[in-house]
This record gives C-alpha cells, sequence and structure tokens, in this order.
C-alpha cells in the first residue's frame, strides 16, 4: 500500500533530474543512443558523429544522398525526435 508522500520510481528520477539540472542531458543522450531506432540502421550506420548542443543536432553523415534526404526531411526528423524525448531537445540540424 502507497503512502500519501509514496512516489513511483519514475517522478522520483525525474525529480532527482531535474533538481541536479541533468534532465536535459539525460533527454539528449536517450535521443543520440536511440538514433539507429529513430532513422533506421542504414542511417546510423553512415551517421559518424552525433551530438545535440544548445537545442542544435550536429551530425556528420558520410553519405551524400542520405545527407540530402535529412535535408529535405528535416522538420518531420525534428519533429520525430521532439516526440520521442516528449520536449523541445532539438530545434534545428546543422552538418559537420
Amino acid at each position: 500500500m502507497r503512502k500519501a508522500n509514496d512516489k513511483s520510481m519514475k517522478e522520483a528520477i525525474e525529480q532527482m533530474l531535474n533538481v541536479y539540472k541533468i534532465k536535459r542531458k539525460f533527454e539528449e543522450t536517450s535521443i543520440i543512443a536511440s538514433w539507429p531506432e529513430l532513422m533506421g540502421k542504414p542511417v546510423a550506420n553512415r551517421t559518424k558523429e552525433i551530438y545535440i548542443y544548445d537545442k542544435k543536432l550536429f551530425l556528420r553523415i558520410e553519405s551524400s544522398v542520405i545527407k540530402n534526404e535529412i535535408l529535405i526531411m528535416h522538420s518531420q526528423i525534428i519533429e520525430k525526435i521532439n516526440e520521442k524525448a516528449g520536449s523541445v531537445i532539438v530545434e534545428n540540424i546543422i552538418f559537420l
């Protein structure tokens, strides 16, 4: 039986992430780890570098064809990333 001040594990972890101001970094790391799931293995295999800084997703892609596809679909990709994160993590995509 739960007491009134008991928290679920999820609530406790979220509170800890907020207290230590690492929630955004945790979400960014989670998105980077999910890149193959979000974009598929062919894209993930050609992604040589990926990181998020200041709401920008930085990518180094070795295939010009895939880079072009990402440019064309960048709005949908940003939407997909933010939906997965549950908040606005990325507002722009920058190619390295």
